[in-house]
């Protein structure tokens, strides 16, 4: 009998393949938004739209169990309500209520996709894919918390934060920062924003070395068990 609907959905999401997903969504976020939309109110609907997507494809990942499953919809309804309640407002209170629950959901992301990529098993292209997007989760992550900052000190950064929508400028400098090319355009000042830059240049140095020796460990591992089976046969 042929799974139907929420059925093909939720294996869809507990396969590696629901990686993919993860990986283009971020790529699109990331990569594709900062260069298509404009600096008004279409482009941060844009941003919020894109970032929505994201939060669902989160929870969708979370699907081990029905009750963690429940409680990550709950979640990222939660959130959402607070960014779109928040996405036409003036209100410094709701973009800081915004802010706090995306990262929230973002640290949570990260965790589930991290655990998804790196438990045991062979290693895929999907789990490849998977590590990949916990790096780039990293960065969404600090993106988020800059730009939390910024709202609750708006002197915490100087240079250029530039017109285009809020998040994508945080989401720049956040890979500029992770990545330690470190343009100079934008630096921060108040002692919470330069913890955060510096412990971000450290937390991407030190992913990298991390991703590399587990996926070769579990690499090491699978074919160790390979080779076991084949002599006892």
């Amino acid at each position: 009998m042929r799974p139907h609907g929420w059925e093909r959905v939720r294996r869809f999401w507990e396969a590696d393949r629901g990686l993919t997903i993860v990986l283009v969504l971020l790529v699109v976020i990331i990569f594709v938004l900062p260069v298509v939309l404009n600096p008004d109110p279409a482009g941060r609907l844009g941003v919020e739209f894109a970032f929505s997507m994201l939060l669902l494809a989160g929870a969708f990942t979370t699907a081990e169990s029905r009750r963690l499953r429940l409680a990550a919809v709950a979640l990222t309804a939660a959130t959402l309500l607070v960014r779109w309640g928040a996405a036409g407002s003036p209100s410094n209170a709701l973009a800081i209520g915004r802010e706090a629950t995306t990262l929230v959901m973002l640290l949570l992301f990260a965790g589930v996709v991290a655990a998804r990529a790196y438990r045991s098993g062979p290693v895929t292209h999907y789990r490849i894919q998977g590590a990949i997007a916990v790096l780039l989760l990293i960065g969404l992550v600090y993106a988020d918390a800059y730009e939390l900052v910024h709202l609750i000190h708006p002197d915490a950064f100087s240079g250029e934060i530039g017109d285009a929508p809020g998040a994508l400028t945080w989401i720049y400098y956040s890979f500029v920062t992770l990545t330690t090319m470190g343009y100079g355009d934008i630096t921060p000042v108040h002692p919470i924003a330069r913890s955060l830059a510096t412990s971000e240049a450290l937390a991407g140095q030190l992913y990298i070395a991390v991703m590399l020796s587990r996926l070769m460990a579990l690499h090491v591992s699978t074919d160790s068990k390979n080779s076991s089976f084949g002599d006892s046969i």
